[in-house]
């Protein structure tokens, strides 16, 4: 009796790990006003250590944008 408890347990256990997915709601969204002169280069450069290319790649798939160019007064969702 307890270890089909157990197995059962474990098999829960396993099948949740496998189809649990995270939310990606971890907290209110940052939003980033593009200024004069700003590139994504250099916000990405500011907001983020590590390699920058990785976070303007992260940045663009967040706003769905087609290429790096971006606009004064343009609002951009910061991952």
């Amino acid at each position: 009796m307890f270890g089909r408890i157990i197995l059962i347990v474990g098999i829960a256990v396993l099948v949740w790990s496998a189809v649990a997915r995270s939310s990606e709601a971890h907290g209110a969204k940052q939003v980033h006003t593009v200024r004069p002169y700003e590139t994504l280069w250099t916000i990405a450069a500011n907001r983020y250590g590590g390699d920058v290319r990785d976070a303007i790649w992260k940045i663009e798939r967040a706003n769905h944008l087609q290429g790096a160019d971006v606009r004064v007064g343009q609002q951009l969702v910061l991952p």
